[in-house]
């Protein structure tokens, strides 16, 4: 008998939260969910379930079907009282898998296996059933998959904590995923911050879950409470100084203080615990960059010896974090600026252009990527024509984020000064008239396109944007 494709999509599971392969780099998240059964150990099915999922993306299915087996062997060792409960997402997970090996009688065995027990556990007989674990079960595997998915994974947790408000574990979700969601739209004030109460709350509920409190520290940090944040990296610390989560945050902290070497100190002891760590690698590649920039800013003739043997520390870990975790878009950009820093100049070349290529970055990753490459040609290959087009097409993403500020800022600022210094080209008139316009400053950016057709008097592209800002008066 043929499993129908209708029954399959009604299962919650992750072949139906719409997860896409190419959002993720699939070998490091193998590696991520590796390191995290072996030392976050309290939800492991949830892991061996992602993990099936990554197997049959992979295209091995007989090795996602043993992952399926340890996840049931966790729930019954864990809720032995409510195992069919929590065994639908991994019943779903078996379905799927199934049916595409071509086994239709076993997938139609699970489909018919969550139907059955979402009948018993809800009084009514359709079988979608509203289970806040599988709402946090779906928001723990929207965190994995980067930030295209954060505000999804808000919403599971909230959807969980809607049913059941003091369930320390959808609160930490619920924390981690506002967290990362301030960082990647880039709330920096206290005003704008949606995370700070969630993980004050997260970490009352959950006492002993320090890597939450590492998060509330760096959120402190964030919004210049460093002390009170720091008490937070002791006390987590204390409680457990070997978890490597919780090094890697605390190794950030210190960094970000100022303590470097302090900061180094405890990268290190992390690095021996998960060798493979591509957040580990970026760290210290970011801590050996301080160290260089210290020294050159303190030391008005710092030895050669030590500048070199700290630009060769950072680009050997960023080299290595962007070989463990081939979409890792910061760590690329950290590479080739320090590529050009040390005169490296195809490299750094090669290195921008690989960072463009990767295929899953956000509007803000690119708008960092021109505010770079900018940089790049303005002070390293002496062209501030080259500078001004990627700032200005930094600028063109328009979604507000603080990479397009640094675009907009240094790029009215150059123009500026080369308009002081006569330097001025159509060009830099044109792009100038888009900033006015972004910031509806419609006169000035009249003004602007005016002179610039007054330099360029056939381009196409200042008369329509003059017609435009003219309309808009």
């Amino acid at each position: 008998s043929t499993v129908s494709k209708s029954s399959l999509l009604q299962l919650e599971c992750h072949f139906t939260w719409n997860l896409q392969k190419q959002d993720v780099d699939l070998e490091e998240l193998e590696e991520t969910i590796d390191n995290q059964i072996e030392f976050l150990i309290k939800s492991n099915h949830r892991n061996y379930n992602l993990l099936s999922y990554v197997c049959h993306l992979n295209n091995s299915n007989e090795e996602a079907l043993r992952n399926l087996q340890k996840a049931e062997e966790e729930i019954k060792k864990i809720y032995p009282d409510e195992i069919a409960r929590r065994s639908l997402v991994t019943w779903g997970n078996y379905a799927w898998i199934y049916y595409y090996m071509g086994r239709h009688k076993e997938a139609q065995t699970y489909i018919s296996k969550v139907e059955n027990s979402c009948k018993d556990l809800s009084n009514n007989a359709q079988w979608k059933i509203e289970l806040p674990e599988i709402y946090a079960e779906e928001g723990w595997t929207l965190l994995k998959f980067g930030g295209k998915y954060y505000q999804r994974a808000k919403d599971c947790f909230e959807n969980a904590l809607k049913r059941e408000p003091n369930d320390p574990e959808f609160n930490a979700g619920y924390a981690i995923a506002t967290y990362r969601l301030d960082d990647f739209l880039y709330r920096r004030d206290e005003d704008t911050s949606q995370c700070l109460e969630p993980l004050k709350r997260a970490v009352e509920l959950n006492p002993n879950d320090t890597f939450i409190m590492a998060l509330l520290a760096l959120k402190l940090q964030d919004f210049s409470r460093v002390s009170e944040g720091e008490r937070y990296i002791e006390e987590a610390m204390q409680k457990t100084p070997d978890l490597p989560y919780l090094l890697r945050y605390a190794a950030k902290f210190y960094r970000r203080k100022g303590e470097v070497d302090k900061a180094l100190e405890i990268l290190k002891k992390a690095l021996a615990v998960t060798p493979k760590s591509s957040f580990l690698h970026h760290q210290l590649g970011l801590c050996y960059r301080k160290k260089l920039f210290n020294l050159k800013r303190t030391t008005r003739y710092p030895p050669q010896d030590q500048v070199e043997e700290l630009i060769q520390f950072s680009i050997f870990h960023f080299k290595t974090a962007i070989e463990k975790k081939t979409k890792f878009f910061s760590a690329h950009t950290d590479l080739a600026n320090i590529y050009a820093e040390a005169k490296m100049y195809d490299e750094a070349e090669e290195t921008f252009q690989k960072a463009f290529q990767i295929n899953i970055l956000s509007n803000k990753d690119k708008q960092g990527f021109y505010f770079y490459y900018g940089n790049f040609q303005r002070f390293h290959m002496r062209s501030e024509s080259k500078a001004i087009r990627y700032y200005t097409e930094g600028l063109k993403i328009e979604e507000d984020s603080y990479p397009r500020k640094k675009c907009r800022d240094t790029l009215k600022k150059l123009l500026e000064q080369r308009i002081q210094r006569g330097l001025e080209e159509a060009t830099d008139f044109g792009a100038l008239g888009l900033i006015h316009s972004l910031c509806g400053e419609k006169l000035e950016a009249v003004e602007c396109y005016e002179k610039a057709l007054a330099l360029d008097p056939d381009n196409e592209e200042y008369l329509s944007a003059l017609c435009e800002a003219r309309l808009s008066i």
